[in-house]
């Protein structure tokens, strides 16, 4: 029988977070015509994006400005609280430690995210610091969500990076 969607096979809420994720992948793509590692992130709570960021790490000479973490500042801004309870973070690339320490602190909802990080991952690949049960807050998480995609994006711009490097 086919999802709440229709003939897609897809249920409503993973419909949902197919659309924000190729959002998120919208914002990925622009960070790579950027020379940044393309990582794009949104928080949407009751279904409306409150936050959009790409990684900015070369342009702002920061290394904490990841994706995650500028979504994180733009959301708590907008909401003028830190937590952020009831919303969702979509984020194209497996968290690392830094993000996942953020996404822990602020308090949200759901994490998903497309593509697993085996080198610095830490909602299941190296560690998983999101579900640690000795943390006060645990999100719900998905991952693998347009995974081939995300991972695409990511492959091929450090294969150009290889390229001109040599």
């Amino acid at each position: 029988m086919p999802g709440a969607s229709g003939d897609t096979g897809l249920s409503s809420r993973d419909s949902v977070d197919l659309g924000f994720m190729t959002n998120a992948l919208e914002l990925a793509a622009e960070a790579a015509k950027r020379n940044e590692v393309p990582v794009g992130a949104l928080i949407v709570r009751e279904g409306i994006i409150v936050a959009a960021a790409s990684n900015r790490t070369v342009r702002d000479q920061d290394p904490t400005a990841h994706a995650e973490l500028l979504a994180i500042r733009e959301a708590a801004a907008k909401l003028e609280r830190w937590r952020l309870d009831d919303c969702t973070l979509y984020v194209t690339l497996e968290p690392c430690a830094m993000c996942a320490g953020a996404i822990v602190l602020s308090r949200l909802k759901r994490v998903v995210f497309g593509a697993y990080d085996e080198k610095a991952g830490m909602a299941g690949s190296v560690g998983d610091l999101l579900r640690h049960p000795r943390l006060n807050h645990r999100p719900e998480v998905k991952g693998a969500v347009a995974a081939d995609e995300c991972a695409a994006l990511l492959t091929s711009f450090f294969r150009a990076h290889r390229e001109i490097a040599t």
